[in-house]
């Protein structure tokens, strides 16, 4: 039986989300090695898959910007309808991506039962709430047979400019024991996911102090807790790296990386998707929302026991009963030892 030439992936959602999804994609590239897969993801996502060996084309779809309106979905229906796919695979579940899917008329389309216009669509798989995100995508697969029998990670593919950039950047700081650094990822979008920035900087001096190289990474958005964290600390060992580096030269750095702390946020992904343990603190959401760190050795530190707890699936931009227990009460002493615990069990202790 002759399979699809030409797949569809949709997925528009946040950086992490996309992340997520390409373990869906490694699996249909080992089904229909020969087909050719593309990915309409946002613009920001974009340089995630660019690389990636199983995509042929990173179709970018600005909704919230130039794109953004019924103009914009009747061009990106029209364009997918012109690309002439055979079978479009599609997590994100908004009722626009699913009007675009009835434009692009692809022959057989799969997504969520919990998706909106799920009339546009022909096969249907039910939203596992308990699984985490990977799982939940890669079952979209089920109706084309595929059930992989093993866990499938995330995988992020910096090119060799990314690795040679990055090299360069440490160079020019001096550290060459690469095995040495620890990452810290103190953004969020949303301020109730975010563990202080002053109990970063306690667990970065105590991390600092032991040897490591304390590298934090973030945006330009996350400049502000970066710099806190740095002038709180003032140690030789903690470098500032936010706003410096992209998005797939930030992956390459935390490749190189013994351990990343990070909030529920994209860095975590990041961190799984290049083999990094990962220590994650969880605040607002909670891990059984589906997006905890997926790898072997990760831990998640949260309080337990909190009736206000998860407040909202995304988190918000202020603590909804004003006591922000949630991340207060975690301090950096347990962070501290959750790191330790995680580089004895990946045999990177130092």
């Amino acid at each position: 039986m002759t399979g699809p030439k030409r797949i569809l992936v949709f997925q528009t959602a946040f950086l992490g989300d996309v992340i997520l999804t390409t373990p869906m994609l490694q699996l249909l590239k080992e089904r229909y090695p020969a087909a050719e897969i593309d990915v309409v993801t946002t613009p920001a996502a974009a340089p995630f898959l660019l690389n990636h060996p199983s995509v042929s084309t990173v179709i970018p779809y600005d909704k919230r910007g130039s794109q953004k309106g019924l103009r914009g979905i009747a061009a990106m229906g029209i364009l997918l309808k012109k690309r002439q796919y055979d079978l479009a695979v599609v997590p994100h579940r908004s009722f626009r991506t699913a009007a675009i899917m009835a434009l692009s008329r692809i022959p057989r389309r799969i997504t969520f039962t919990t998706s909106s216009g799920t009339l546009f669509y022909h096969d249907l798989v039910p939203y596992d709430k308990v699984q985490h995100e990977v799982e939940r995508n890669i079952a979209l697969l089920a109706p084309l047979g595929i059930v992989p029998q093993q866990k499938v990670l995330p995988e992020l593919h910096p090119t060799d400019v990314d690795v040679r950039s990055v090299s360069t950047l440490l160079f020019e700081r001096e550290i060459l024991d690469q095995h040495a650094m620890i990452a810290v990822a103190p953004g969020s979008v949303w301020f109730t996911k975010r563990w202080p920035a002053e109990r970063f900087a306690v667990l970065a001096g105590k991390l600092a102090a032991d040897g490591f190289q304390v590298m934090i990474v973030g945006g330009k958005e996350d400049a502000a807790a970066a710099a806190e964290i740095r002038q709180r600390t003032n140690h030789k060992n903690v470098h500032d790296m936010s706003g410096t580096l992209t998005l797939m030269q930030s992956a390459e750095l935390l490749r190189r990386c013994a351990a990343l702390v990070t909030n529920d946020s994209a860095p975590l992904h990041m961190g799984v998707a290049m083999r990094t343990p990962v220590v994650a603190v969880f605040g607002a959401t909670v891990p059984a929302f589906g997006f905890s760190p997926y790898g072997p050795y990760d831990r998640v530190v949260e309080v337990y026991g909190l009736s206000c707890r998860p407040c909202a699936i995304h988190g918000g931009k202020v603590c909804p009963i004003g006591t922000f227990e949630c991340m207060k009460k975690i301090d950096a002493e347990t962070v501290y030892m959750a790191v330790k615990e995680v580089l004895t069990a990946a045999g990177t202790a130092t």
